[in-house]
């Protein structure tokens, strides 16, 4: 059964429950992904690319969230949040803060890095690696900490 088809019948579930916010969620991911499948012709999406997607679309809704609380809408971030919850599920497990930087000091070792101009060597590494499992700006963050010191 291939990502599609798992949404699908996602989709069923929800409907069948009655759990009208997962189902958003669910057609939510659906219609993106469809999007996605038939922009420049009818392709099978990879799993790279749907993790980006759904990393985007969890994004997206962290932002909407966080402008909601500035604005006091705590009923639509609240919205948000829970469907940026429900996307999530579909992601891989999200690597800690330990197991990110002790990845990033083998992949520094690796390529050879030494200063801070090598950031980019590493993070052409580090972003393959850790694709849908680390937020980019965290592993930025700690790359330049590590190639700092």
């Amino acid at each position: 059964m291939n990502f599609l088809e798992q949404i699908t019948e996602d989709i069923k579930s929800a409907m069948k429950a009655r759990d009208t916010k997962s189902l958003e969620a669910v057609r939510g991911i659906k219609k993106e992904l469809l999007e996605a499948q038939t922009k420049g012709g009818q392709h099978e999406l990879q799993d790279d690319e749907i993790m980006k997607i759904l990393q985007k679309m969890v994004k997206q809704r962290q932002d909407s969230a966080a402008l909601y609380k500035e604005q006091n809408r705590m009923d639509l971030a609240e919205e948000e949040l829970s469907q940026a919850e429900v996307i999530s599920r579909y992601l891989p497990k999200a690597l800690s803060v330990d197991e990110i930087e002790a990845a990033l000091k083998e992949i520094i070792a690796q390529v050879g890095a030494s200063s801070p101009k090598d950031m980019g060597k590493v993070m052409g590494v580090a972003t393959k690696q850790f694709a849908g499992r680390a937020d980019g700006k965290m592993v930025s963050d700690t790359v330049k900490r590590l190639l700092a010191q």
